[in-house]
Parts: C-alpha cells; structure tokens; sequence
C-alpha cells in the first residue's frame, strides 16, 4: 500500500458563503443563516484560507484519511445547503382507504391509514426554522430545510410511522415514501 504524506481536501464555498472557525466548530453562513458543527481530532485538522476551508490531515493512517474525506462530506453539504437547500418529496400511496395528512405543531399527523381510528403521529422534532414541513395536494409531504441530516431524519420519521407490522408488506403497501431527493 503506498504510503501518502498528508491528505488535503479544499471545499470551495459558494457565492456569499461566509466561513468561522471558533473551538473546533466550523461555522458556515449566508443572508442571515448559518449552520454549525464541530470538528475535533488531534491528527486532522480544519481551516479557512482565501474564501476556502480545508480539511488538513499529516501522515495519515487509514482512520484519518477515512476522517478527512467525511468531513470534507459534512462541509460540502453545510455549503450546498445555505447556497441551494435541501428538498425531499414525499408520496402517500392508498388503496382503499384514502389518508389525511395534516401538520399540527411539532406532529404530523395520518389519519385513517388502511382504516385505523386511531391517528399516527410523526414527530417533527426541529423547529420549522431549521426543518419546513408542508402538506401539498393531500397526498404529497415537502420536507426543505438547509441542514441535510434534519431534512432526512425528518422524512425518515414520516415514513417509518407508517410502517406496517403483521401483514405481508408486498401486498399492503400503503403508506408514505420517499420519491425525490433534491
């Protein structure tokens, strides 16, 4: 295995993305948002040279190297979401019984799914700030948000009230499902 140096990765920022670094946490803002997340390590490290932030790692070993490529992940999506935002689009599919969706504060809820009384609920568990939740056309849910892993664990949430215990899942496929990820 050849044995490399150092390992540096640069994340151009967008037009308008402003970079800090205090105390290990990188912060990332644009027009009044931001989105922060911290990065410490003792071998790999981070900083913000000419509108650029860097991923910096000396004589790397595998877990290292590993390290620096997920955290220059976590820094491109912090950048693509302040400068384009994340969007997942979700389909509620029924058969029979046709579902309600409806945002009620930090819940939503699914009523009459394959005919139940009694409503499910989905915790919405960030503010609608940092996550927007909106019911389009009955039957289709728009998560956005800039910060991708709130966007999709949101979604998540959503779709896995839905989930259906006790039956054969190739037969009754009702429920709500992811079908876009913008």
């Amino acid at each position: 295995m050849v044995k490399m140096d150092h390992i540096k990765h640069v994340i151009e920022l967008s037009d308008g993305v402003g970079a800090s670094i205090s105390d290990g946490a990188v912060t990332l803002n644009k027009d009044g948002k931001s989105i922060s997340r911290e990065f410490i390590h003792a071998r790999v490290s981070v900083s913000v040279n000419d509108g650029n932030v860097e991923v910096f790692c000396d004589l790397p070993r595998r877990k290292e190297r590993a390290l620096a490529g997920t955290w220059a992940a976590h820094l491109r999506n912090m950048n693509k979401g302040l400068s384009e935002g994340f969007e997942y689009r979700l389909k509620a599919v029924y058969s029979h019984f046709p579902m309600t969706l409806k945002v009620e504060g930090s819940v939503l809820v699914i009523n009459n799914l394959f005919g139940e009384r009694v409503p499910r609920r989905a915790p919405l568990p960030w503010s609608p700030a940092d996550v927007t939740v909106k019911v389009e056309n009955k039957t289709e849910v728009v998560v956005s948000g800039i910060d991708k892993e709130k966007v999709g664990q949101t979604s998540a949430n959503i779709e896995r009230a839905c989930r259906i215990r006790g039956r054969d899942r190739r037969v009754f496929q009702d429920g709500i499902y992811i079908v876009e990820k913008a």
